[in-house]
């Protein structure tokens, strides 16, 4: 488990935004504003919209090859449409290489 500072707080759009590369879920149980991101095998992020810290739990056996995406997703957000063919295609890249990682495939 590693937590991250972020230079601003998180917006309230940017779980709505990592819907798109793996299963967001809102816990209001937990607090208003508290959400969990999971992408199975990679890594799950846990933080409260307007914080700016997160909490991220790596897949030990392809951290090294998860991190720089993590990165990607926090540098990359931007309110409004975006154009996430480049991400889409950094993450097919990076699923070769844990798929082949933990399935020796």
């Amino acid at each position: 488990m590693k937590e991250f500072l972020l230079d601003a707080p998180i917006p309230e759009g940017f779980f709505s935004y990592l819907e798109n590369f793996g299963r967001v879920e809102a816990l209001p149980n937990l607090g208003e504003g508290f959400y969990k991101f999971d992408k199975p095998d990679w890594f799950s992020i846990k933080g409260f919209v307007g914080d700016t810290s997160v909490e991220v739990r790596f897949k030990r056996e392809v951290m090294k090859q998860t991190v720089s995406f993590l990165y990607l997703l926090f540098t990359s957000y931007r309110e409004g449409p975006m154009d996430l063919s480049g991400l889409r295609q950094r993450e097919e890249a990076i699923e070769r290489r844990v798929h082949e990682h933990l399935h020796g495939l």
